[in-house]
């Protein structure tokens, strides 16, 4: 599926448009599909081509908009945009169920110029969570909103609004069907509207969970930083994770750098490992790969926690560290081409 077909050119115009500046000097970005297990042998070959090319849509659709001299809040949200619209990853489209059979998603933003940030949890029929986390921070004097009320206020923004039918992926309701069968738990029906899913099979578990993300430099040389997710796998009560609070699962600052976090997202917030990474660099002057080690690698490990971050300085250093198999991420910068990655290769 091509990026034409995922977000509109007047879309991607708009976003482009409304940022105008002078000759840009550097610009780098920085994404992620997941983290889990995500190791050769437990995904195929077609499998893995298919998660490489779907990053390729996604950092092309950012690296359009910083070549434009878009911001980078502009370049996050555009290559969100169409992960997000991408059943291989947990957001939007493609995300995982509560036990409750139900998509809940969560996304937030940040900018790392003014602070300024956005987010919401449990949205249930806003297709591009990320851009109603942008309204939030743009349009209100509050930093979350969560379920009805989020969807109200995204109508009430005329964003789009879909059946959360459109969410359903069959992979995913595989997924909490033996989540639940583990548990004991019942399984409740299928979604009303849920149809034919023809290309679920190409769909990685990749642990269930996934969340997608993007850090971005422009050419101003601010940083942002946004996260979208469907949360876990079979989650209950309401549950909400890191994703959308501001400090764990994202953050952004031009004093330090922009991160974004994938994994179980309740060590993230006990660390609150994205403002911890940033902290790292701007108070102890830690290298950005340093700082991102000592919290993935070191403080996360030793609570027991799984996932991963990508990072970003104003300065253009981009970062990735997991303690997992492996980790769906690009990067690319001014001058540099696009390096995808799937697995650890230092294991």
């Amino acid at each position: 599926m091509s990026f034409g077909k995922l977000v509109s050119t007047a879309v991607l115009a708009t976003l482009v448009g409304s940022t105008a500046v002078a000759e840009p000097t550097r610009w780098a970005i920085v994404i992620h599909g997941g983290a889990g297990v995500i190791e050769r042998g437990k995904i195929t070959a077609e499998q893995e081509a298919v998660y490489r090319a779907s990053l390729q849509q996604a950092i092309d659709a950012g690296i359009g908009v910083l070549k434009a001299n878009g911001t980078s809040m502009d370049a996050v949200e555009a290559a969100i945009l169409v992960m997000e619209d991408d059943p291989h990853f947990n957001a939007g489209r493609g995300a995982v169920f509560t036990a409750q059979g139900r998509n809940e998603l969560d996304a937030s933003i940040m900018d790392g110029r003014t602070l300024k940030a956005g987010a919401v949890a449990g949205v249930t029929r806003t297709r591009h969570p990320i851009s109603l986390a942008r309204r939030v921070m743009e349009k209100t004097p509050h930093v979350m909103l969560i379920g009805d009320g989020a969807d109200t206020f995204s109508r009430e923004q005329g964003l789009e609004q879909v059946d959360p039918s459109f969410f359903y992926t069959e992979k995913r309701w595989q997924s909490l069907e033996e989540v639940l069968k583990e548990r004991g738990l019942p399984i409740p029906a299928k979604p009303a509207g849920a149809g034919p899913d023809p290309a679920h099979d190409l769909v990685h578990d990749e642990g269930k969970h996934g969340t997608v993300g993007v850090v971005a430099l422009d050419s101003q040389g601010n940083v942002a930083a946004g996260t979208s997710t469907g949360g876990l796998t079979g989650k209950l009560w309401g549950r909400v994770g890191d994703t959308p609070i501001i400090g764990a699962g994202t953050y952004a600052s031009n004093r330090s750098c922009a991160v974004s976090g994938t994994g179980t997202g309740e060590y993230f917030i006990r660390l609150t490992v994205a403002r911890e990474v940033c902290s790292l660099v701007q108070y102890k002057g830690m290298s950005l790969q340093a700082a991102a080690d000592e919290v993935i690698k070191k403080q996360m490990v030793a609570l027991g926690g799984d996932g991963g971050i990508i990072a970003l300085t104003p300065q253009g250093e981009m970062v990735w560290s997991f303690n997992t198999e492996g980790m769906y991420r690009a990067r690319a910068s001014e001058g540099r081409p696009v390096e995808i990655e799937v697995y650890d290769d230092k294991r």
